[in-house]
Parts: structure tokens; C-alpha cells; sequence
């Protein structure tokens, strides 16, 4: 079946698949990698409010992203998931004890510092699969998308890996493009926006 008709249950099957077929050392290459290309972002150097997020399941891993991120000065925020399927964004110091949510994803612990989406300047999305287009595969919770919905401010930048590129991800109306893909091979200015 050609990934353009697949369903969005079918390629996120097939993409988890994918990067979870990857070797530890391709996972650690590409982490690496991908700093490398995020360092040719516009608005990187200036940016100082940085949302990134725990890798699981076959994600590219932004610890590296992070020391970067700290070793230029920059503020780093992880998401908070909520009730309502929305997401905060709360600082994330180094050595803060982060707590599991009811996913068992890390958070930071509550009282820590938050910003607003809209005030943040580059966030890092996580994807199981990516077009050319910005158009970006979850793993079907909508979170960023509800949370982004009507928010022009941030710069939303895809993290994957090359493997995860798709023709064509199928999409809602509602779902949220993105602006780059940042791959272990190559920077993608995205054609939708």
C-alpha cells in the first residue's frame, strides 16, 4: 500500500516501526546529528526561550539538543500535559527532579517557572512521520495541536529522522504544520508555510 493512501493508524504503526528499528549507536548519531542542523535555524542564536521534549519510543533524543541549548544560554521548558489534553510548558533547569505523569512521560515538578506557548520563541516537536509540506504524524493525542491552535508566535521545528519522511501525511484541518524538520541528514524548510 503506497504511504500517500495509508491510513494515519497504518503509518504510525509502520513509522514507530521505523525509528525503533534503529541500533542505539544510529539513535546516539542521529541526536548528534540533529544539533548540527538546528544550529543552522533561523532565529537559534537569538532565541532564548526553548520548549524540547523527552524522547521515548524511538524519538530522535534531545539530551544533546539540551547541553547545547544550556552551553549558549538559553531557557529550556518540557511540556506539562493537562486534564483538558492541552499542554503547559514549565522550566526545566539542570538537576531538576522531573516527576512522571499519568503517561509515565518526566515533567518538572509543580511550582516550576512556566511560559506561555506564545511566548516562546522555538519549540521542538516530537513526530512519528513528516512531509515536506510541515504537515506532522503524532502519536494521536492532539496536545500540540490544541495547544498551538491560533498561536502565530513560536517557530515549531519537527525533530526525526530521515527514515520518518513520508510523501504525504494524511491531515485534519486542525492539525498544526510546522515551520522546519531538523533530520539527522539535512535542515527542511517546510513548503506549507
Amino acid at each position: 500500500m503506497p504511504e500517500a493512501k495509508q491510513t494515519k493508524s497504518q503509518l504510525r504503526s509502520d513509522l514507530r516501526q521505523r525509528r525503533q528499528g534503529l541500533s542505539q549507536e544510529q539513535q546516539l548519531q542521529a541526536a548528534r546529528a540533529v544539533v548540527r542542523q538546528v544550529a543552522t535555524l533561523p532565529l537559534w542564536q537569538d532565541a532564548q526561550r526553548i520548549a524540547l521534549y523527552l524522547a521515548a519510543d524511538g524519538e530522535i533524543d534531545t539530551g544533546p539538543l539540551a547541553e547545547s541549548a544550556r552551553g549558549l544560554g538559553k531557557q529550556l521548558f518540557l511540556p506539562i500535559i493537562h486534564a483538558d489534553q492541552r499542554l503547559s510548558f514549565a522550566a526545566w533547569e539542570r538537576g531538576t527532579r522531573l516527576v512522571s505523569n499519568r503517561y509515565g512521560i518526566p515533567e518538572p515538578p509543580p511550582g516550576s517557572e512556566r511560559c506561555p506557548p506564545e511566548a516562546l520563541e522555538i519549540i521542538f516537536l516530537p513526530l512519528v512521520a513528516w512531509d515536506k509540506s510541515g504537515h506532522r504524524l503524532g502519536m494521536g493525542g492532539g496536545f500540540y495541536d490544541r495547544t498551538l491552535d491560533g498561536i502565530k508566535g513560536p517557530l515549531r521545528v519537527g525533530l526525526a529522522h530521515a527514515v520518518q519522511q513520508v510523501a504525504s501525511v494524511p491531515h485534519d484541518p486542525w492539525d498544526i504544520a510546522l515551520n522546519f524538520v531538523a533530520t539527522d541528514t539535512a535542515l527542511y524548510r517546510c513548503t506549507g508555510n
